[in-house]
């Protein structure tokens, strides 16, 4: 019986290449799996027919946008997820959407084999495999670019000798991934780090720098979950997809930064992410309104974890989904509205209410009508202050018995 292997296929060079690539080294027989989280381009037609041009003998393509935005992109806004303060996972929330496809695939028709076309410097390959460890433990994974030396000239002779319908001639000078959550790019000029971005870089977003008039608009969340733009209801990936265009007009989620790898390099990295960079500062302020104080210290704490172990490609292990639990505990009361401001660059609140909300204006208030008994508070500061105030005390006994 011919071995089977599903590859994770993107329609680019070096996934269109590893079909022929791996069908020669092992003889297998290659199913191709394109996955759409939202990042454009060509339509999944287009790229059925490449794969199989290309020698596949089974093409699936997966319109996965709903599903990415309300099951992937969601959580990690209930999260606030900025890994480092603030990248905002893009391409760690794609990739175990794609692993659960890769593994459903590779159940369907009896593969003993996925592949991926990482390389070995990035985090992706950890991603893939760390994934499929959880979900299909039963397949073994292949990487081609990593483990086979299909350099990119090697790539380009091989498809050049096939004659692959593939363009082997552009080459764009930056690697970039994007979904609708955002979108990254690197290498190019952008690895000497002295060096500004050119803005070929960019692509969700506009010049924050025109001068454009600001835009207002108010988001409203039930349980921590955006739900109506402008009073309009909207789907999770209506809401990013809408928050892209208008935030991104304005330069909002423009990020540059040199992050830190989960292989132990550094990489610098431009990101872009309008729609997620708005929607994480209207979820975290209304937060601030509807979140009790020890259970917010303790959810930011939770909330680093998370969007570390999503980073690390752990999306599938147990902390991650006892993790989960809680974020989604938290958000029970994360219901109200928030008005945000878009201009220059900036997604800024200017207001926000709440049904659940604990702020109480006739406590916060120091005008006519305080209900706050100002009574109480010197026996509350001089018992919280205690126990600082009696080691402090014993610390200067100490240092005059000399001991």
């Amino acid at each position: 019986m011919t071995e089977k292997v599903v590859l994770a296929y993107s329609g680019g060079l070096d996934t269109s290449v590893a079909i022929g690539w791996i069908a020669e080294q092992t003889g297998a027989e290659v199913i191709a799996l394109a996955v759409d989280v939202g990042q454009g381009g060509e339509d999944l037609d287009t790229v059925r027919n490449r794969a199989l041009a290309c020698g596949a003998v089974a093409a699936e393509v997966v319109d996965a946008r709903d599903e990415f935005a309300a099951e992937y992109c969601m959580p990690a806004l209930q999260a606030n997820a900025l890994y480092m303060d603030r990248y905002p996972l893009v391409s760690a929330l794609s990739r175990p959407l794609i692993v659960r496809h890769l593994a459903r695939v590779a159940r369907e028709s009896g593969a003993s084999t996925v592949a991926h076309g990482c390389t070995g410097k990035g985090n992706d390959q950890v991603r893939f495999e760390a994934g499929l460890a959880a979900l299909a433990p039963e397949v073994v994974c292949t990487a081609p670019v990593r483990d086979s030396g299909m350099t990119r000239d090697k790539a380009i002779a091989f498809a050049e000798e096939k004659g692959l319908p593939i363009n082997v001639t552009s080459r764009s000078p930056y690697s970039i991934d994007q979904n609708v959550w955002g979108r990254s790019c690197e290498t190019g000029h952008l690895e000497n780090i002295w060096t500004a971005p050119q803005d070929d870089v960019y692509g969700y977003t506009e010049d924050p720098a025109t001068g454009k008039p600001a835009d207002e608009i108010t988001i409203t969340f039930e349980r921590g979950l955006p739900v109506a733009l402008d009073g309009a209801a909207k789907t999770p990936l209506e809401m990013i997809t809408e928050l892209n265009q208008l935030a991104g007009a304005h330069g909002v989620g423009r990020i540059d930064m040199v992050e830190d790898r989960l292989i132990g390099i550094k990489s610098r990295e431009i990101y872009e992410a309008p729609g997620a960079i708005t929607l994480i500062a209207a979820h975290a302020e209304l937060e601030s309104v509807c979140v009790e104080r020890d259970l917010a210290r303790f959810k930011r704490q939770a909330e680093q974890r998370w969007t570390e172990l999503v980073y690390d490609g752990l999306w599938y292990s147990p902390l991650k989904t006892a993790l989960d639990v809680f974020l989604a505990e938290a958000a029970r009361h994360v219901t109200g509205e928030v008005r945000v401001q878009l201009q220059g660059g900036r997604a800024v609140v200017t207001g926000r209410r709440s049904p659940a909300a604990l702020y109480n204006y006739e406590l916060a208030t120091y005008d006519t009508g305080d209900m706050f008994d100002q009574s109480l508070a010197k026996g509350f500061v001089d018992l919280w202050g205690l126990p600082s105030k009696i080691a402090a005390d014993r610390d200067r006994r100490m240092a005059a018995s000399g001991a």
